[in-house]
């Protein structure tokens, strides 16, 4: 069984494993856009009926994390989270803006009210916790390992001694760190530059979250996803600033509502399906109405 027929298997098992306790509008935004709103400006987070009074939320998406987040050829955000992000502009009743972030400020952006929300795939891990309440979860995920077909990395001890490309502020710059102490490390900023960094040969392999690495494997021929489940299974959910009860409890509220319309279901077949295909069984990924 090849590594994309094996991926759905993967998610299957783990997630029986799992025990979880818990920049304008649409596609019509650009990459220029930035997190200059009120609640910026004053270094305070936005209450919900402040977002409303506003007629604006800013939600923080990344911009190169295809098929999650990314900024197509025309300039336009597109992606699982963004679909998401545009459903909660629209049940608030005003309009979007999205600001690009990178996954080492996502905790940033929210501590400095640059954004009221952030949708960037970012992962529940206690550390976080303490610096941002988190939402319900929308999606799991857990990390993967991609490599160039001629020295595939099957085993993650076959990457002691060897260059491993991350990105800082990742659960698997934190994983690694943790874990693994002989990888060498070699970390950037963006999934843009770390991919390169891959396709020129400047690391032995890349590891971020698995749904991630597998999206990228399958339009990038001549890269293999060897390692296709490490570490635990995560959630994925929104964050906002700590203590923003009235907007953690209005997500959550609406994780909830959207679960009787089965909501991400129709987010994974509107972003994810034509990537994926039949590699993937989105009842293993998706989340609905908070339920892991």
């Amino acid at each position: 069984m090849n590594t994309l027929k094996k991926i759905a298997s993967v998610f299957a098992a783990a997630a029986m494993a799992l025990s979880f306790a818990a920049c304008s509008n649409s596609n019509g935004s650009s990459a220029a856009d930035s997190g200059d709103s009120s609640a910026a400006q004053s270094g305070t987070y936005r209450t919900v009926d402040q977002i409303k009074e506003s007629g604006e939320v800013t939600i923080g998406v990344f911009s190169d994390k295809n098929p999650f987040g990314y900024v197509d050829n025309e300039g336009n955000y597109q992606g699982y989270d963004v679909y998401f992000a545009e459903r909660i502009a629209k049940d608030l009743g005003v309009e979007l803006k999205l600001v690009p972030v990178e996954a080492a400020s996502r905790v940033e952006f929210l501590e400095t009210a640059k954004v009221d929300i952030i949708l960037a795939n970012f992962t529940v891990t206690d550390e976080r916790k303490e610096k941002v309440d988190f939402a319900l979860p929308y999606m799991k995920v857990a990390l993967g390992v991609v490599s160039p077909d001629s020295a595939v990395i099957t085993d993650v001890e076959q990457l002691n001694g060897k260059t491993l490309i991350v990105v800082k502020g990742t659960t698997a710059e934190t994983y690694f760190t943790e874990n693994y102490p002989d990888v060498k490390l070699q970390k950037y900023d963006e999934y843009n530059e770390a991919y390169s960094a891959l396709q020129d040969g400047r690391g032995d392999a890349f590891s971020t979250d698995n749904t991630e690495v597998l999206a990228w494997a399958m339009s990038n021929p001549g890269f293999t996803v060897g390692v296709e489940s490490l570490g635990s299974l995560d959630a994925i959910a929104p964050a906002v600033t700590k203590g923003n009860e009235t907007l953690l409890n209005w997500i959550n509220d609406e994780i909830k509502a959207l679960a009787d319309e089965q909501f991400f279901h129709a987010d994974y077949d509107a972003t994810l399906a034509a990537v994926y295909g039949d590699a993937v069984d989105k009842d293993n990924l998706v989340v609905e109405g908070g339920e892991m």
